[in-house]
């Protein structure tokens, strides 16, 4: 829970910075500004828009007037469209962060040009918005970058296969996008299965039970 008493609200004529990362990829989403009750509130953005940031935790820097807010995103934080309101790597957290990044950004081009709402110049169509666009194609592509993979894992070729993986990569995660998730997802599902299980076996105290002889 984030002592309120802590930040110092003053220096900034009542509010203070909040800046917002992803919680899942490490991703910087956004700089906004926040006063005391919507603090208090436990701070959210995007309640007009839908685009929604759920806000995991919340920590405050040395000198109380900055905070740094780990969300679980629910759409583009950027009134642009775009996942993040930062652009280049630095933002991005990793590679594959930046690649779904910048398919859910195509996602929501897509989807604003579908409503004839983005109040922009259409972009030109690209492979991914085909993709999103194209269920057969984007299943087609799916199976024929894994049987790619295979063949080059059979082949013991490094360099293809390496070259395979990212190719696979890719296209499930304009899959999972066009299915309704992201990158955030899988990485919650891998987080909670490196979770080590609790041990729920009770041995005797006379020692384990016997092997079963075979018959």
């Amino acid at each position: 829970m984030l002592d309120l008493s802590g930040l110092d609200f003053d220096k900034g004529g009542g509010v203070v910075t909040v800046v917002t990362q992803d919680a899942a990829s490490g991703m910087v989403l956004m700089v906004a500004q926040a006063d005391r009750e919507a603090i208090a509130r436990t701070w959210h953005k995007g309640s007009s828009n839908g685009n929604t940031q759920k806000v995991v935790s919340l920590a405050c820097d040395c000198d109380g007037d900055v905070l740094l807010a780990r969300v679980v995103p629910n759409g583009p934080a950027c009134h642009t469209g775009s996942f993040s309101c930062f652009v280049g790597p630095e933002a991005m957290g990793d590679a594959i962060s930046a690649l779904d990044a910048t398919i859910a950004g195509r996602a929501m081009h897509a989807e604003l040009d579908r409503a004839g709402a983005s109040g922009e110049a259409t972009l030109p169509e690209s492979y991914t918005a085909q993709l999103l666009e194209d269920r057969n194609l984007r299943l087609r592509k799916l199976g024929e970058e894994a049987a790619e993979l295979i063949a080059a894992c059979a082949d013991g070729d490094l360099r293809r296969a390496t070259e395979e993986v990212a190719d696979l990569l890719y296209h499930a995660l304009v899959a999972l996008r066009a299915a309704g998730g992201s990158l955030s997802d899988v990485q919650r599902v891998l987080a909670r299965r490196a979770t080590p299980a609790v041990a729920t076996r009770t041995i005797s105290k006379d020692g384990p039970p016997p092997k079963e002889r075979k018959k």
